[in-house]
């Protein structure tokens, strides 16, 4: 079933207050994924590269016209203490924040909140310089 028979078959808003029971196939890793061993009752993303799709403008809407990959660019922590990916659409730019799913790959949980460190803003070798520009000691012990 594509989304605008899915959109034209449920009213707006159904995902939000039912469970997602959907098998799909990731259009970024081509696997399939299937929402048993997610721990939730709405799997919105792939376990193994977690790519999702923008399909929603609010969360369960499913009125998002947009349709492009939702890309994992960061990991933060929310208050109670669960991950949460931040998801960039590649078509318009949207972001959006799913928490992770029991099975999702570790790994690349990892990569993702590893990414700032291995690649930081700043070059490394101006590190001792902007230390002494910022007031603190000149060199690292």
């Amino acid at each position: 079933m594509n989304r605008e028979n899915k959109r034209k078959q449920f009213q707006n808003g159904y995902y939000k207050n039912h469970r997602c029971d959907d098998t799909f196939t990731c259009k970024h890793c081509g696997r399939v994924v299937v929402p048993i061993g997610a721990g939730t009752q709405h799997r919105n993303h792939c376990p193994n590269c977690l790519t999702s799709l923008h399909l929603d403008d609010d969360p369960g809407d499913r009125a998002a016209d947009c349709g492009g990959q939702m890309e994992p660019v960061a990991v933060w922590v929310r208050k109670s203490g669960k991950w949460a990916i931040i998801h960039r659409c590649r078509v318009c730019g949207k972001l959006a924040s799913n928490r992770i799913a029991a099975d999702d790959n570790p790994m690349m949980l990892m990569s993702i909140a590893l990414r700032p460190l291995c690649t930081p803003p700043f070059p490394l070798e101006r590190i001792e310089e902007m230390t002494a520009l910022m007031g603190g000691e000149g060199r690292m012990r």
